[in-house]
């Protein structure tokens, strides 16, 4: 099966293996003690206990195999392969929307990682795909349902924090 790779920051790799690791040792040893009781009580064909803790057993087994398939198949955003002064996976990027003067800071991550609430915008989102590979001072045009929206770029931050240096002048050859 040719499974999609996922893209992840250093930090969202530790999640995910931090989750697996407990569903691995405490939520799966949990589940079991559960199901053991349960067959305690005697007939399982009427056990409402022994169902449930069945369908909790294969949630977390399905979910150990999700992750095991993602920690697999992902790649770590490595910022070197990209221009500092870029808006790129991994960077942390403000941005003002120039009908409302309104700024804003999104976290460019993999879809994998993605969380709006936290401010954690995936790269294949359409404002992420809009603002990839623009500078700070551009303005960038995201279509969304309510119509297209103009953001000009403020800053960009690398992954670190570090503000990207401003693009410096080559050097000619003498």
């Amino acid at each position: 099966m040719n499974e999609k790779e996922i893209i992840l920051t250093a930090e969202g790799l530790a999640k995910l293996q931090n989750e697996l690791d407990e569903l691995k040792t405490v939520h799966r040893k949990e589940v079991n003690d559960r199901i053991r009781q349960a067959k305690e009580y005697g007939d399982l064909s009427e056990n409402a206990e022994y169902e449930d803790a069945k369908q909790e057993q294969a949630f977390i087994e399905g979910r150990i195999l999700k992750l095991e398939a993602m920690i697999r198949n992902s790649r770590i955003i490595d910022e070197s392969e990209y221009a500092a002064d870029e808006v790129h996976l991994g960077a942390t990027v403000k941005v003002k929307d120039l009908k409302n003067n309104d700024s804003y800071e999104f976290h460019i991550v993999g879809s994998a990682e993605a969380d709006p609430s936290a401010k954690r915008i995936s790269n294949e989102s359409p404002l992420g795909r809009a603002l990839i590979g623009h500078k700070k001072g551009e303005t960038v045009d995201v279509s969304t349902p309510r119509g297209v929206v103009k953001y000009k770029i403020e800053t960009i931050k690398n992954g670190n924090g570090a503000v990207a240096p401003a693009k410096k002048a080559a050097k000619k050859a003498s």
